[in-house]
């Protein structure tokens, strides 16, 4: 995918979303299947019955405006609520329907996430429709789904089935898809470590109401053979954050320094799957680069770089058992095993609200730790080389992983001090 979608044929636009899905694990070999509807009004749609894992551009079906199938397969069986949804709103040119596990979840026991859970969700997502069971692939499907869509919801949880969501292209779509699976999965994992907090409205708009790109724009802009590596960097392990789960489209900013207190940073309103290095935004003498928009959190990197002179990139994301621990408030002990001591230490929570209130935020720029959760947001990740920085980021939310799934079996039984100050001794003395 690149960012001008439009000029990508809706074959390998689907064929592309479509393995980023089953690659990630929210679908399985014959479940799910997308669509798009062109300005001609054909349906182009993912086949029936033909292996997730390994479609290619040649095996997307396009069903014509008069019904005319054009082909080697037939199309999804469920093709009936695609088109249904396309003729109850013109504004819907992509659907993605699947079976991910956390929203199937919600879907057996009948309920809809609350996708205030975190901060940009509900504005991604919008409200979310409930459509009740019916006989998969039957046009009696195609009817109840419609009826949500004209109610003007973007997302619909199927009652026991999964979840159909539409967008104004594909890329909008699957934002929607995996903004919303991130939040039943924050909220589930939430739950087995403690009580899942939400955040009001008014918090939301606060945040939404964020200035962005209020950094004054450089005459010009010089890029330097070690700068336009140092965006190479970023783009690769925003790609790799993405690819593995630590980071979704919507949301993650990952900055470089650059030389001295100048440093390079990711773009605000661009998806991170389809990041470029024409994306990246250099911040230099506290300007930005002109005609770019930085993320809205390029103040807090920022001070990060200006008063902790050691960092040199940092990581500011969601990712999902971190994020349990960031939505109830629970404390996240890394006395875990050895490594995840050695590298984090210590991890403190900051209430929500921080990390865009320039004037309170000590907490999070001086003396800055390895990791630090931001309540209902993300987490923020500090280091030296970048790669290195992704690695404690993935040491993190492995530790928080095996919290939430040990939490099951019993309580934690952390190394102990005496252990702790052997560590302390051999690795960080």
């Amino acid at each position: 995918m690149v960012k001008k979608v439009n000029l990508i044929h809706p074959r390998n636009q689907i064929t592309t979303i479509i393995d980023r899905i089953y690659k990630r694990g929210m679908t399985t070999t014959s479940g799910g299947n997308i669509s798009i509807i062109d300005n001609n009004g054909d349906i182009w749609v993912t086949p029936s019955a033909i292996d997730k894992g390994s479609l290619r551009a040649s095996d997307i079906i396009c069903v014509k405006k008069n019904g005319t199938i054009i082909g080697k397969h037939k199309p999804s069986s469920e093709f009936p609520f695609h088109k249904a949804i396309y003729e109850a709103r013109p504004d819907i040119k992509s659907v993605i329907h699947a079976h991910p596990p956390a929203l199937v979840s919600f879907s057996i026991v009948r309920q809809i996430p609350n996708t205030n859970i975190i901060s940009q969700a509900k504005h991604i997502c919008g409200p979310i429709g409930y459509a009740k069971y019916r006989l998969p692939g039957s046009n009696d499907l195609g009817t109840v789904i419609a009826d949500e869509f004209n109610k003007g919801y973007k997302a619909v949880i199927m009652e026991n089935h999964g979840v159909v969501l539409g967008g104004s292209d594909l890329t909008d779509a699957y934002e929607r898809f995996e903004a919303l699976e991130f939040c039943a999965s924050t909220i589930l994992y939430g739950t087995q470590i403690g009580t899942p907090k939400y955040l009001t409205d008014k918090q939301i708009n606060e945040f939404e109401a964020q200035a962005t790109g209020v950094l004054p724009e450089m005459d010009s802009t010089e890029y330097q053979s070690d700068e336009v590596e140092k965006r190479r960097e970023i783009c690769k392990i925003v790609q790799r954050a993405c690819q593995q789960g630590l980071m979704i489209g919507s949301y993650g900013t990952v900055s470089m320094r650059w030389k001295n207190n100048n440093f390079l940073i990711t773009p605000t309103a661009v998806n991170r799957w389809n990041l470029d290095l024409d994306d990246i935004v250099q911040i230099k003498d506290g300007k930005r680069e002109a005609k770019k928009t930085p993320s809205r959190a390029t103040w807090i990197h920022q001070e990060i770089y200006n008063r902790n002179p050691n960092v040199n990139s940092i990581i500011m994301t969601q990712s999902p058992y971190l994020m349990a621990f960031g939505v109830t408030g629970k404390y996240l002990n890394v006395r875990t095993i050895p490594e995840s001591w050695i590298f984090l230490q210590d991890i403190n929570v900051v209430k929500y609200g921080n990390h865009f209130r320039k004037n309170n935020n000590s907490e999070m720029v001086e003396n800055c730790s390895t990791a630090l959760i931001i309540e209902n947001d993300s987490v923020i990740i500090t280091g030296d080389k970048l790669l290195q920085t992704f690695d404690y980021l993935e040491v993190a939310e492995f530790s928080a992983k095996s919290i939430v799934l040990g939490n099951s079996l019993g309580n934690m039984v952390p190394i102990n001090d005496d252990q702790v100050e052997d560590l302390r001794k051999k690795f960080l003395s």
